[in-house]
């Protein structure tokens, strides 16, 4: 009888509480067709099977324990790869890596150069993934976080620097060779093809060594990638040649610097490519470079300067003029202007203060604070943004999926369409065997997708780099693809197109001056905590106004208060209060005055004292300062303005008329929200909600695209699509525009990367010669086809200097 040949397994398992805990997972696992033995520690949260690979997979063992209401804990690493050219690379990784047991989920994303990997720690580890990446034929450059980004750029130098070796040694070669074909030296044909078999093969090999070990390492992976195509191409051009110098070919099948050239251009492609991907995630490393490496901590009394790494919450560290601070924290002595222009874009220094939080990364200008560090590493402000930019810039939007499905049936079809062209010109039309062979070179070497792979990642990579150096994060490429169909776009009104404080907005005095009823008014205020009255005390202190002391202050529910000041006493409050109080009825005018502030948004607070109303204070959350342009350029961008609030239709009508929007949907609770933004979707309306991210995150999430304007909370980050790190709408219409721009750049790419195979691939395949006698020299097809993807990365490349248009005014 064949025994059978089990595995056993090591699953960390979150969740378990008391021993009960570990029976049911124990159960849940043990009653799984093909589970040997199954026993789970409470103490270290692990369960160790022994399984039957051939009916179990490590799969359906985490599912079962996710049945039984627990969790298997899996981690995820960010590997950098080197050596990536197109999208069948990608695959090819992905592939490797998946077949490792105990990975669980690979993502390599062609533009970053970096694959995220879901594993087992206990089954698979990353010298594992390593080994695999390296046997499919790509550099493993170590993982995130663990390795400098100074190892990362001697290592990508490195395999430059051998590209731009192998390219030289190539076109050297090349250009001999091309030179002994057109000068006669009166040699035999013989003589001439054994001196460029001399000179062309230590640089044919020198030169395309790599592209054949990648192309070996694809095949025994069972994949099919441009390498293999190359291969093909070189390595026909080059047999012929040989057979040819050795008398078993006809002399006229010498394609030594064909050989020689399609690898240099090849090489040379790649080598501009790498070197312009090495530009895309710019953005990234200059964010990770904002943040110092050493802080200076005060641990018993004395200073002491360590490294950022080994700084603890609870630490107090001392930041000096001109010295940034090394994580986030809460000021606990001193004063002194910030900049903070890293992450708010806000060119003027902040002043911070006892009680004030502070940013990792930013600059202390003018003097000593000290601080307790709060967030530290990955919890800071700066590394969850940084982590926000990279995740999203390993996003695909839905767009590429149109690439990744041409791509994987692209290479069978190139390569039955130059098996067919040969057939048809040397057996139906009858064409020299010469000609017939130059066009199945030329059709294998000029059919790349590497540009088609490279369209959407480069232009994701550089464009949500570029928003966050303007301090919009985009979170996904999805978002940017929505961003391009939007038809409205929906607005809290409060702390987004309003300041969310109220704010005196008019001072109109009767029978007495202005400041003298300001002054008066918010002596008596200056004892109410309602938010009206604390605007009334901030005015008086912005005119510098001296308040008086008052007595007997007093409240009157819903209608006012009153007070005494210096011997005078004074009643703020409504209508109804000043009749009560000081039997004043309003004349005809007076209610005029108070309907045209009320059509205005206003809310009118009445003051009287001396049996008369003494003046009136208007009070109003007022708007931003950019709001009305942000609503302009929202409608030039053609969306549908829509303001959602809870205020009264009158107030809300009044506020929305000054802005310019006309659609207005009032008296709506917070948390009805989300069902106003779901009731436009059925309509069919592709919708944006504008909201601060902490009320509204029902409403965000509900959006077709949130954007979450504020100061990048936690909460914002959550809920929003796109999130602006500083209080600004107008970086609301640069979000947009950016999204739209890297959409159009991401269709150019597509375009140009088609348009090169559609318009070239017939050319290399004969159309033209019949009627025009134009044939297409393999070289020549080689060099078309290196130039696809330098094209292609170089329009990625111009959205650094990309600046919204609202942002160029």
């Amino acid at each position: 009888m064949a025994t059978i040949e089990t595995k056993r397994t090591a699953l960390k398992i979150r969740g378990m509480t008391c021993a009960m805990c570990s029976k049911t997972v124990e159960h849940a696992l043990a009653g799984l067709d093909g589970v040997v033995l199954a026993e789970v520690s409470l103490g270290n949260e692990t369960a160790s099977v022994e399984y039957d690979p051939g009916k179990v997979t490590l799969t359906d063992l985490e599912k079962s324990i996710q049945e039984a209401g627990y969790n298997a804990m899996n981690e995820t690493a960010s590997i950098k790869i080197g050596g990536m050219t197109c999208a069948m690379c990608t695959k090819a990784i992905e592939q490797a890596l998946s077949e490792l047991d105990g990975v669980r989920m690979v993502e390599v994303n062609l533009g970053t150069e970096k694959a995220s990997v879901t594993y087992n720690r206990a089954v698979v580890s990353l010298s594992d993934m390593k080994q695999a990446i390296e046997d499919a034929g790509y550099h493993y450059l170590g993982v995130e976080g663990e390795v400098s980004e100074d190892m990362e750029k001697v290592a990508r130098e490195k395999e430059m620097h051998e590209k731009l070796s192998r390219a030289i040694v190539g076109s050297i070669s090349g250009i001999l060779l091309m030179g002994l074909m057109y000068v006669h030296l009166g040699l035999s044909h013989t003589v001439m093809a054994w001196i460029m078999f001399v000179i062309a093969t230590p640089a044919f090999v020198f030169v395309s060594h790599p592209i054949f070990k990648a192309a070996y390492r694809s095949l025994k992976h069972k994949t099919l990638n441009m390498d293999v195509m190359y291969s093909m191409g070189i390595g026909v051009a080059f047999a012929a040649s040989l057979l040819s110098t050795f008398g078993v070919l006809p002399k006229e099948f010498i394609f030594y610097e064909a050989a020689v050239f399609l690898a240099t251009f090849l090489t040379i492609g790649r080598y501009l490519e790498a070197r312009a991907k090495g530009k895309t995630s710019e953005a990234i490393k200059t964010l990770m470079g904002l943040q110092p490496k050493t802080a200076t901590v005060i641990r018993e009394g004395h200073e002491k300067e360590i490294p950022i790494e080994n700084v603890s919450i609870g630490d107090t560290i001392l930041v000096r003029p001109g010295e940034k601070f090394p994580v986030d924290g809460e000021v606990i002595a001193g004063e002194s202007y910030v900049d903070e222009s890293m992450i708010t874009g806000e060119p003027v220094p902040n002043l911070k203060k006892t009680g004030d939080t502070v940013v990792g990364a930013t600059l202390n200008t003018n003097s000593v604070i000290q601080f307790k560090a709060t967030k530290i590493g990955k919890d800071t402000v700066l590394a969850q943004i940084i982590q926000l930019v990279e995740k999203a810039q390993g996003s695909r939007p839905p767009i590429q999926r149109i690439a990744d499905a041409v791509v994987s049936y692209f290479i069978p079809v190139i390569l039955a369409i130059a098996i067919l062209a040969f057939i048809v010109w040397y057996f139906l039309v009858g064409t020299p065997i010469l000609f017939a062979f130059s066009t199945l070179i030329a059709i294998l070497v000029i059919a790349c997708p590497c540009a088609l792979g490279l369209a959407s990642p480069t232009a994701v990579t550089v464009g949500i780099g570029r928003g966050a150096e303007l301090g919009i994060l985009i979170k996904n490429g999805e978002a940017l693809e929505i961003s391009e169909k939007l038809t409205t776009i929906v607005f809290d009104k409060t702390g987004t197109l309003t300041k969310g404080k109220p704010e005196v907005t008019d001072v109109i005095a009767i029978s007495t001056d202005e400041k003298t009823l300001l002054m008066l008014t918010a002596s008596v205020e200056i004892n109410s905590q309602h938010p009206l009255g604390q605007a009334i005390v901030k005015k008086a202190k912005e005119w510098g106004l001296e308040l008086q002391e008052s007595a007997h202050f007093d409240t009157f529910g819903g209608k006012g208060v009153a007070a005494e000041v210096d011997g005078q006493e004074i009643f703020i409050g409504n209508r109804v209060l000043l009749k009560e109080k000081q039997q004043i009825t309003l004349t005809q005018e007076h209610e005029e005055r108070i309907l045209k502030l009320e059509q205005e948004g206003k809310t009118v607070i009445l003051t009287a004292f001396g049996n008369q109303l003494r003046g009136m204070i208007a009070i109003a959350d007022a708007l931003k300062d950019t709001t009305k342009k942000a609503i302009s350029a929202f409608k030039q961008e053609g969306l549908d303005v829509v303001m959602i609030t809870g205020d009264n239709k009158r107030t809300a009508t009044a506020i929305a008329n000054q802005i310019g929007i006309e659609h207005v949907l009032a008296e709506v609770l917070p948390q009805d929200k989300a069902n106003e933004v779901k009731r436009l979707q059925e309509q069919g309306k592709r919708v944006a909600f504008v909201g601060d991210g902490i009320n509204d995150a029902p409403a965000l999430a509900q959006a077709d695209v949130g954007i979450a304007i504020g100061s990048g909370t936690d909460v914002a980050i959550e809920s929003g699509d796109i999130v602006l790190m500083k209080d600004d709408l107008l970086d609301a219409v640069a979000g947009v525009q950016l999204s739209r721009k890297v959409m159009q750049r991401i269709k150019q790419n597509l375009f140009w990367a088609f348009a090169y195979n559609t318009a070239l691939i017939p050319v290399a395949a004969g159309i033209l010669y019949p009627m025009f006698g134009i044939t297409f020299k393999p070289e020549l097809a080689g060099f078309a086809m290196a130039m696809s993807s330098v094209t292609v990365v170089s329009l990625s490349l111009l959205l650094k200097r990309y600046v919204p248009p609202i942002k160029a005014r």
